[in-house]
């Protein structure tokens, strides 16, 4: 009888084991930040940021049917996506955006860049995984680049947000 009772103890103790879950493992440091999750407004960007793809682009153009300039592009996607008004040159924009840390980007966030020797003279709007949507004028089209390709990289100067 003892030895029933043993084995029977011995396996609800086997059994309570299994059915634990697993420590999580602690996040790396580097992959912390301060600033909350995108809100839903940011993702609203991105969302009609990547239903713009393949736009055509006008330099000072402000809505998809005449075609859309990079700041053009940002102003007409805060409006319709998040209710939030941005308006002028990217240069403009930068002004009135809150700075955050590249480290820190969240989607639907606005990176700057100087590509005509000219600072905050691009901007675009950042989507995730180092990826951002924006209307350059050498493509003729919107397009989505990565922040870490060799053009952009160079160029890169600040983000900026609009959210939290």
């Amino acid at each position: 009888m003892r030895v029933h009772l043993l084995i029977a103890c011995t396996v609800s103790l086997l059994l309570a084991a299994c059915a634990s879950k697993p420590p999580v493992p602690a996040r790396p440091a580097q992959e912390l930040s301060d600033r909350p999750a995108a809100s839903e407004k940011a993702h609203d960007v991105v969302i009609f940021a990547i239903g713009l793809i393949d736009t055509g682009y006008r330099f000072g153009g402000k809505n998809p049917e005449a075609g859309l300039d990079c700041s053009g592009m940002v102003s007409y996607i805060y409006g319709r996506a998040a209710g939030i008004k941005v308006s002028g040159s990217a240069a403009d924009i930068a002004r009135r955006g809150r700075p955050i840390e590249r480290g820190g980007l969240r989607p639907g966030d606005l990176v700057f860049f100087n590509t005509r020797n000219a600072p905050f003279s691009h901007v675009g709007i950042y989507i995730g995984n180092k990826r951002f949507v924006h209307a350059p004028s050498g493509s003729g089209r919107v397009r989505i680049d990565d922040l870490d390709a060799r053009y952009y990289a160079q160029r890169f100067e600040t983000a900026r947000t609009f959210f939290d």
